[in-house]
């Protein structure tokens, strides 16, 4: 399974804002950007004239690493989100936030996306009883996502509660953190998207 083995703060640095790939990391002063706050690279800090090819190309870039995806995967989500009814940039963020990996990251489960990711290719989910280690699975309304059962009691777990309970969590979620699980209760709408992404940009690009 193809996927990105960098560092990950350097993505941060050249999208020029906080994608929060790291998790509690990323609100310390060890952060990447706050202590380099210019993109990698020999020219990352002289200034560049911005076309509006760059500006679409940008916006999707970053919608497409915060959700931690190649660029291959990305476009099929696009391409699903074009043949559905609607407007296409919010049904492509509908389904990204209805990855398996993100639905544990917006509760609680992991620090981030990658550490969700994790726990879903470990076997550490599952859904409606079964377990399932594909990250990019799609959760439906009704869906029950909880930890695995033989997965509870290891360390890592141990303080889910109380870690989770700062969380803002997610009005299409229903979350019962003593049980560690989680109900689908609908699809999100763009209200309560919070990834600083303007998908019309992205919309614009695949347009050309």
């Amino acid at each position: 399974m193809a996927r990105y083995t960098g560092a990950v703060c350097r993505l941060c640095r050249r999208e020029g804002m906080k994608l929060y790939l790291k998790g509690d990391r990323c609100y310390t002063p060890k952060c990447g950007i706050d202590r380099r706050n210019y993109a990698p690279g020999g020219k990352g800090q002289s200034r560049k004239k911005v076309t509006e090819y760059g500006l679409q190309l940008r916006e999707k870039q970053r919608a497409r690493r915060s959700y931690g995806i190649l660029e291959r995967q990305f476009r099929r989500y696009f391409d699903a989100a074009e043949r559905q009814k609607g407007i296409t940039g919010e049904n492509l963020l509908r389904l990204l936030e209805r990855r398996l990996d993100n639905v544990a990251y917006r509760v609680g489960f992991g620090d981030s996306r990658a550490e969700a990711r994790q726990l879903a290719r470990h076997g550490h989910l599952t859904v409606n009883g079964r377990r399932v280690s594909i990250p990019s699975y799609l959760v439906k309304i009704g869906d029950i996502i909880e930890i695995a059962p033989g997965s509870k009691e290891q360390a890592r777990f141990a303080d889910l509660a109380e870690t989770a309970a700062h969380k803002t969590l997610p009005p299409w979620l229903e979350v019962d953190l003593e049980k560690m699980r989680v109900r689908v209760l609908g699809f999100p709408s763009r209200e309560d998207i919070d990834t600083p992404v303007k998908e019309h940009l992205i919309v614009e690009l695949y347009s050309r």
